[in-house]
């Protein structure tokens, strides 16, 4: 008779059937996250026109670079302001904050990814027990010491209605949108860096004009002393002469504060004092401090902004939020398991016997006292806050774009007129000077000249000034400054994958992860 050998079970294959047994559910394991779509742009889909925008050319020319796109180092001209834009990238405080905390957010979305993944721990221990006399078995020690050690994984849940799913997209979400939070502070900085240099420009410009008008004045008063001496001026002229001086003077300690105050805010930006071995700065009469700029259409400024591009991805954050709150209705499982050896004696615990353990635990809710539903308010509420603030965002910069539009379209006017108005009452002075010397005019008309030229060039260095900034603040408002270089295409792309670890030095220039596809229900 033949007999059938049978070949004992291994004490691993219950734990591997039973885990096998699961992965129906893990393939099949879904989220229900709202399917995103992203809230329409309440805002007008072509700049505004008018008076104030004549001259401000709003189209791309095809081939052009949209703004967003060109280099700080091509948009700015000035070779010293380059330099200084380059040390506040490298040492500003705020810069670094902001780049740490990419990192910040890095190793808390690994946290959370880890979530899916069974924690597997190994273990060693002994457990010492004494045995009352009446309770021993003939011939068993009153002492039991029990010696095991193995790995396991405990309280594994399996994701079956996407709960650590959706909080790990929530996560990822996050991640991106401190990564456009650090790009917009890259931004708001090169912007603060040129709007800086320019006021120390213009200040510097207005403290030589209040110098070379204290010089006038004070020979405009020495020469009247002497002709009041002489009995050719009236007591009156000695006074308006002494006015304008004091006039002259006060903008002169005005300015060579501003001036000082000035490079302390460059300091402070560049994270150091001002270097001594700057490159020589251009003249603040120049006019191609910065380059021309296209202003694109309204809904390009989606994928130009990171402030916009922050403010959407924390929207989608609030989104996968509320598909962990939905699956806190559905039942949860979760997975305990364990393998190892065990025996009496601690000599004898590796060639002893196999001992193994595989627990599943299914929990449904029943009763919390709405809890969970309240729970899912506040994320659909969160959500409803995120969008408002998504559409505040493009509000915002849809207005700073067109305030940029607007300035650009009627500085370059006023600035050319008042060119032309400094120009023609510097020739006013220059012939009242030749008609009080002929004896024509009395000296008063000189003294009205020279105040209404002093104002004029005051004026004329102030608008300059607007006008260089209105042009740095659009090409801030268009999303420029994030790149040192010119480049062809938009940096950031509308989602992406998980980040992977990275040193945080590497973190202020990185790229923002590759595309991803979200797995819906």
């Amino acid at each position: 008779m033949n007999t059938m050998k049978t070949t004992p079970t291994h004490p691993l294959v219950p734990l591997l059937r039973g885990t096998a047994a699961t992965l129906p559910l893990l393939l099949a394991a879904c989220t229900l996250e709202p399917t995103y779509q992203r809230p329409e742009a309440p805002v007008a889909q072509a700049w505004p026109t008018g008076p104030a925008y004549v001259g401000s050319a709003t189209a791309q020319p095809p081939a052009q670079t949209a703004a967003a796109n060109l280099g700080w180092e091509d948009f700015f001209t000035d070779p010293r302001l380059r330099r200084l834009i380059e040390l506040a990238l490298a040492n500003n405080r705020d810069l670094r904050i902001a780049t740490l905390s990419i990192d910040q957010a890095r190793a808390q979305y690994r946290i959370q990814r880890a979530a899916q993944f069974p924690a597997i721990d190994a273990n060693a221990g002994m457990v010492s027990s004494r045995v009352p006399s009446g309770l021993r078995a003939p011939g068993q020690p009153s002492v039991i010491n029990a010696f095991s050690a193995g790995v396991g994984f405990n309280a594994f849940e399996i994701d079956v209605f996407g709960r650590v799913r959706s909080l790990k997209h929530e996560a990822l979400e996050q991640y991106l949108a401190i990564e456009e939070v650090r790009r917009s502070a890259q931004i708001s900085l090169v912007s603060e860096v040129a709007t800086a240099y320019l006021t120390l420009q213009a200040d510097q410009t207005l403290l030589k004009i209040s110098q070379d008008t204290l010089n006038v004045q004070q020979s405009a008063v020495e020469m009247i002393t002497r002709s009041k001496r002489a009995g050719g001026m009236a007591q009156i002229d000695m006074h308006r002469a002494q006015t304008q001086l004091e006039t002259a003077r006060v903008g002169v300690e005005q300015y060579t504060r501003q001036v000082a105050q000035d490079e302390n805010a460059l300091a402070l930006l560049i994270g150091g004092p001002l270097p001594g071995d700057l490159p020589a700065p251009q003249p603040f009469e120049n006019t191609s401090f910065v380059a021309e700029l296209p202003a694109g259409l309204p809904s390009s400024l989606l994928e130009q902004r990171p402030d916009i591009m922050a403010a959407e991805h924390r929207l989608k954050a609030a989104n996968a939020n509320i598909g962990a709150a939905r699956a806190a209705f559905f039942p949860s499982i979760s997975l305990t398991g364990a393998v190892g050896v065990a025996s009496t004696t601690l000599a004898g615990l590796f060639t002893g016997g196999m001992a193994w353990a595989f627990a599943p635990q299914i929990t449904l809710p029943i009763f919390n006292a709405g809890a969970n539903q309240a729970r899912l308010d506040a994320s659909e509420v969160q959500k409803d806050i995120n969008v408002a603030a998504y559409e505040k965002t493009i509000q915002g910069a849809f207005r700073e774009v067109a305030d940029g539009l607007a300035a650009r379209g009627t500085y370059d006017r006023q600035a050319a007129a008042q060119e032309s108005l400094e120009k023609e009452i510097t020739e006013t002075r220059r012939l009242s000077e030749m008609r009080f010397k002929n004896g024509v005019d009395d000296y008063f008309a000189v003294f009205d000249a020279q105040r209404q030229l002093y104002s004029a060039q005051q004026s004329l260095a102030t608008i300059r000034l607007a006008r260089l900034t209105s042009r740095v603040g659009l090409y801030k408002a268009l999303g420029g400054g994030w790149s040192r270089n010119t480049v062809a295409a938009s940096p950031a792309p509308q989602a992406a994958s998980a980040p992977a670890a990275k040193p945080a030095a590497a973190a202020a220039s990185s790229s923002t992860p590759a595309p991803y596809a979200d797995r819906r229900m």
